[in-house]
């Protein structure tokens, strides 16, 4: 396709979403692992945690979400008014289908006192089922303002919950699930960048493997790999999370380089929204994520008291 037809073309849905948020009274809310042209048409663009504040906040009537279906659902629980739609239905996460209701119920009878700490790369219907939720940005901090004396049961991200047990320096019990992207990045690759590039940072996502966040500079989540680049005083960095958070580690810091540490760690689930599809949603008010109001209630508790402990 000519670059020029292809930069008219998306141009035109640039305008055209301009006019439908009007007319619908719509935001776009945007994850840091959207495809470049999405982050650009969004009103906002964060990690989880930042999302879902920023959800509970707007006061539009319309909520667009691009990132993935466990996202909208949490802007659903916590905007039960608003109608939240999402680009493309199918845009799921593979580790939030790790842990399924009947397996975290049957876990718990093994600990009935466990406090049950969920990560929010989860269902709905597994927030339910827990006591408190946490994103990558605030797991240390929900892990360490839980009690030393109870156990805790950490769903369903053994990578990210395993790292704030040895932050915090306590035991937990750590569910099986895992992120496949961020798995995907290696020590080995962190090791011949470095080699190639020997000043730079190491900054990585705790979703990563142990032996990767072993060797690396700083863990944080997205919001804080960006704030880490754009403050710290090195030129060059090696980045190890979902390729989309390089647009706008390029947005943020020009003047610095950036070196992804591979080309695999790329979800294919955050790319499956596009700005036609966006276009579509609007247009049709529809594909819709309603949670039903049972489920809501319950994850909502754990989804509060998330929101009241901070990065």
């Amino acid at each position: 396709m000519d670059l020029n037809l292809k930069g008219d073309m998306m141009q035109q849905f640039m305008d055209e979403l301009a006019r439908l948020k009007k007319d619908r009274d719509a935001v776009i809310l945007a994850h840091n692992y959207q495809r470049p042209e999405v982050q650009d048409a969004a009103d906002f663009v964060g990690d989880s945690l930042e999302l879902s504040h920023k959800a509970a906040q707007v006061k539009a009537r319309v909520i667009l979400f691009c990132g993935v279906h466990f996202m909208a659902e949490t802007a659903s629980i916590l905007c039960p008014e608003k109608t939240v739609l999402v680009p493309d239905a199918n845009a799921g996460c593979p580790m939030a289908n790790m842990v399924t209701v009947r397996e975290l119920r049957h876990k718990k009878l093994q600990h009935p006192n466990a406090v049950v700490v969920c990560y929010v790369n989860s269902s709905a219907a597994v927030k339910a089922e827990s006591d408190i939720c946490c994103t990558s940005a605030n797991a240390v901090n929900v892990v360490d303002s839980i009690a030393r004396d109870r156990e805790i049961l950490f769903v369903p991200d053994c990578s990210l919950g395993g790292y704030a047990a040895d932050i915090c320096d306590r035991p937990i019990i750590l569910w099986p699930g895992f992120c496949p992207t961020h798995h995907r990045i290696l020590a080995n690759e962190i090791l011949r960048l470095k080699l190639a590039h020997p000043t730079a940072k190491v900054v990585v996502h705790p979703e990563c493997t142990e032996d990767v966040i072993s060797i690396c500079d700083h863990v944080a989540s997205t919001t804080g790999i960006l704030r880490y680049c754009r403050e710290s005083a090195a030129a060059e960095f090696i980045v190890g999370t979902e390729i989309g958070i390089l647009h706008k580690l390029q947005k943020d810091s020009p003047q610095k380089k950036f070196h992804m540490l591979t080309a695999l760690a790329d979800c294919p689930n955050m790319k499956l929204n596009t700005l036609e599809k966006m276009v579509w949603a609007l247009e049709d008010m529809a594909p819709e994520v309603k949670v039903p109001d049972d489920v809501a209630a319950l994850a909502r508790g754990a989804i509060d008291r998330m929101l009241a402990i901070p990065a």
